[in-house]
């Protein structure tokens, strides 16, 4: 009904731009009496053929619409309802589910061949298993396949609880209410069954009415048989489908142990305390500090990166700033720089005052001869020098009055010492 209102709405609204269009035209027109009539007659033919292709090409999208709608509606009675993918699968518990299940006529089997050749009389029932663990693209591609296995399939879908699956597979990773929420959410599911048996009997199929069962062909052995598929497989109820190579639970499990630091680390960054990741006091400081590097190095790489198109004028301005304080230090230290020219300066002076000029030689011709040496500087004068004899003291004190005066070396008497 929906569909239907969209697609007249959309007619309507062609055709009131058709008519738009044809107004505006007999307005140009009646404006301009000189226009032919044939030119009016060309423009209603042409806004006629643009009318008609609009509307089929509205009509192909709304029959295409409703096919691809048809695919996802499934009721009890073959008719075409709610779209699974607009809502969440129900539980088999629910009164949703109840319904529909009560008014299957279960007596009425089909076969496989039926099945396949499009001639069953209802909706046929299909029914998937697994864990479900980490739900990914494989899980959703078996859904997928089951699905569109035969036309017009009821998909089932059941999850095994944690009880028996930690005791026959091992511990998941999410809690069995997580799976049945992730299973529900995808769009091939028509039906959840909580709590779905390892091995499936007679009792479960007629409760839920089943009519194929979907899985890999791959034998699923268990403690007590070689494969739990195989009584179905003999009486023609089981479907295979293929596996998603290179992807499962068990691969992504590994990487995270593989990656166990990196998801620790990220944690940690996010406020998830050491307690809360299984962490001990030592791995927490480390994986902390880890983070520390790492935010130092990404705040470099944003520096560097914010700096850009400036780094070459850096470089320019540094090897200007060095060759200046090569120079700057050549002059100063250099062979010819200023402190060896004060060195040698220093050291020159310090030699002069350490060794004197020497006095000119006597055979110099510059020095003057010795008379004009005596008349410019006389020798200084003598003192006296008294005679004592060693036999007469008075002798010694007459003669000193008359030794009073100073006599000179050529003036002495020849006796004289």
């Amino acid at each position: 009904m929906v569909a239907n209102a969209v697609a007249s709405l959309r007619a309507l609204a062609t055709m009131k731009s058709c008519q738009i269009l044809y107004i505006f035209f007999n307005i140009k027109f009646f404006l301009n009496p000189v226009a032919s009539g044939e030119a009016t007659q060309t423009v209603r033919k042409n806004l006629s053929i643009m009318s008609r292709k609009r509307m089929r090409e509205d009509e192909a999208s709304v029959t295409s619409t409703d096919c691809q709608s048809a695919s996802n509606h499934t009721l009890s009675n073959g008719d075409f309802g709610i779209s699974s993918v607009r809502t969440m699968a129900p539980f088999s518990d629910d009164p949703e589910a109840i319904a529909i299940r009560e008014k299957v006529d279960y007596s009425v089997r089909i076969t496989l061949k039926q099945a396949r050749a499009g001639n069953a009389p209802r909706p046929i029932r299909v029914f998937a298993d697994g864990i479900y663990d980490l739900f990914h693209q494989g899980h959703a591609r078996q859904l997928l396949q089951a699905k569109n296995l035969f036309s017009n399939v009821y998909l089932i879908v059941g999850v095994n609880g944690d009880a028996q699956t930690h005791s026959k597979k091992g511990r998941t990773v999410m809690t069995e209410d997580e799976r049945y929420e992730a299973v529900r959410h995808c769009r091939y599911v028509d039906e959840i069954v909580k709590d779905s048996p390892w091995e499936l009997d007679d009792e479960f199929l007629n409760k839920h009415k089943i009519d194929f069962v979907a899985h890999d062909d791959i034998p699923y052995v268990t403690e007590d048989c070689t494969d739990v598929y195989s009584l179905l497989k003999e009486r023609g109820m089981f479907v295979a489908t293929e596996r998603t190579e290179g992807v499962s639970t068990s691969d992504i499990v590994a990487r995270i142990v593989r990656d166990y630091d990196v998801y620790v680390r990220r944690n940690l960054a996010r406020g998830y305390s050491a307690k809360e990741l299984n962490v001990s006091f030592l791995n927490e400081k480390k994986f902390r500090l880890q983070n520390k590097m790492d935010e130092l190095k990404d705040k470099g790489k944003r520096v560097m990166e914010n700096i850009g198109e400036k780094r070459i004028d850096m470089i320019q301005k540094w090897e200007e700033k060095s060759r200046d304080f090569i120079d700057t230090f050549l002059l100063l230290f250099g062979r010819e720089g200023r402190l060896s020219h004060i060195w040698n300066e220093g050291k020159g002076r310090l030699m002069q005052a350490l060794s004197p000029p020497s006095s000119p030689a006597r055979g110099d011709d510059n020095s003057t001869s010795g008379d004009e040496a005596w008349q410019c500087c006389p020798p200084p004068p003598k003192a006296c020098r008294l005679e004592y004899s060693a036999g007469s003291s008075r002798s010694r004190s007459s003669g000193a009055s008359a030794a009073s005066d100073d006599y000179s070396d050529d003036e002495a008497p020849s006796g004289g010492t």
